[in-house]
């Protein structure tokens, strides 16, 4: 379902684009866009009371941290937070290159969880089971590869070129070598004469 609202979220704001709003005129900005709803939607569970049953929520993802994490409940909150400001900072082009990579890092660290969650086979509040290793992994190598294709096509802005100077080098074309200018003769004096 979550890759179902970053696919149609895509294609809703490319849609948009080709039809003039010159926001979402690039397919990657358009799925940076489409990543940010995803997360909205994602991270919102990390801070709905265990009464609610109708989507996991936060007593859900504390469960499926795995043991060797300290502070699960922490940990769930944290991870909301980071993935709403990881939401936030896509769709800001100002800091788009930060948060995407920022989120493929993330995507990378909270990927125990998951792992943790399909082999101990953790059943949500609804009954629902965990995803499968054999959907979650390459569902997360989605999002980690929409991520770093957001930073990369991110602008060259001020936070870019702080974190990442290298990014920002263009190469300089060689330098031709100018000839010499010919020395002009210079006149005599008038006292010489």
């Amino acid at each position: 379902m979550i890759v179902g609202v970053l696919i149609a979220a895509t294609l809703v704001l490319r849609g948009l684009g080709g039809l003039g709003v010159r926001r979402f005129a690039s397919w990657a900005v358009s799925a940076a866009h489409g990543l940010a709803v995803m997360l909205l939607l994602t991270a919102s569970a990390h801070f709905v009371p265990a009464s609610v049953t109708v989507m996991p929520n936060h007593a859900d993802l504390v469960r499926i941290v795995p043991p060797f994490v300290p502070y699960a409940d922490a940990m769930v909150y944290l991870t909301g937070v980071l993935e709403l400001l990881g939401a936030l900072g896509l769709v800001l082009t100002a800091t788009r290159w930060a948060a995407g990579w920022s989120l493929a890092t993330l995507f990378v660290v909270m990927l125990p969880a998951n792992v943790y969650a399909a082999t101990e086979q953790v059943a949500f509040a609804n009954g629902a089971p965990a995803t499968p290793l054999w959907q979650r992994i390459p569902e997360q190598v989605l999002y980690l590869a929409v991520a770093v294709w957001a930073a990369r096509s991110a602008p060259r802005t001020p936070i870019r070129r702080l974190l990442h100077p290298a990014a920002t080098l263009q190469p300089q074309p060689e330098a031709k070598p100018q000839p010499e200018p010919e020395a002009k003769p210079q006149a005599e004096p008038e006292s010489v004469r």
